[in-house]
């Protein structure tokens, strides 16, 4: 076996961020009174995409992101709101929600049983990716959660995966995979620190960036068959 320990991206790879932001931006909203929701989530989720990217790239900070991010929201629409209130709320929704996508724990119990220590690695609010992943039910296949705001850094920073290495007896970044979707996060962020990675990638994307994953699934399946091989 080639690799034993597999970092897991959570958002997008395991657990469907989407449904769950979804669910959540529509209760925040409902509660404020907003009658068009959907023109409302139109304009949030390019939004919100678009700050985390600028999060990535060091353009804002956590805080900037989380406290202002609905305040925009409203004042697109010509209103004027608390933004650090209402991202009180919102977290408070989404860290309800635990949606995975179809397959996940059988994904994570073959590997377990195929010998692999699974860990979460994922850029995020501490408070909401755990109460995520409590509602998932997916937290006790994982050796250990490391979550952004936790480290103080986050992916892609090759910092992000040494305190991760730090943390985990015995760890060989020769022996460890990063697997996630996001090719700006997880890809480069393994390319970073020098670990391998697989890019999972369920709507077949076209990769036009100057990045190279080590390796690139379609699915939970063409990911046990890939690490099989290997």
């Amino acid at each position: 076996m080639k690799y034993k320990f597999l970092l897991f991206d959570l958002d997008h790879t395991l657990l469907d961020f989407d449904a769950a932001e979804d669910i959540a931006l529509t209760q925040l909203l409902e509660e404020e009174g907003v009658e068009d929701i959907q023109a409302y989530k139109d304009y949030y989720v390019p939004m919100n995409k678009s700050l985390w990217k600028d999060l990535e790239q060091k353009k804002i900070t956590k805080s900037e992101l989380i406290n202002t991010r609905f305040a925009k929201l409203f004042a697109h629409f010509g209103i004027e709101k608390d933004g650090s209130y209402l991202a009180e709320r919102y977290q408070l929704f989404l860290s309800k929600q635990g949606q995975t996508f179809s397959g996940v724990e059988d994904l994570l119990r073959k590997l377990i049983s195929q010998g692999y220590e699974l860990y979460a690695a994922t850029n995020g609010i501490t408070y909401i990716q755990t109460g995520r992943l409590k509602q998932s039910g997916i937290a006790p296949y994982f050796k250990e959660i490391f979550i952004s705001e936790q480290l103080h850094t986050q992916k892609p920073d090759a910092e992000f995966y040494e305190k991760i290495g730090a943390s985990i007896p015995n760890f060989d970044k020769n022996q460890t995979l990063m697997i996630g979707d996001s090719l700006s996060a997880d890809i480069q962020g393994g390319q970073n620190a020098g670990i391998d990675t697989v890019w999972y990638n369920p709507q077949h994307l076209e990769n036009t960036t100057q990045l190279h994953p080590t390796y690139e699934v379609h699915s939970y399946k063409d990911m046990l068959n890939c690490l099989g091989k290997l």
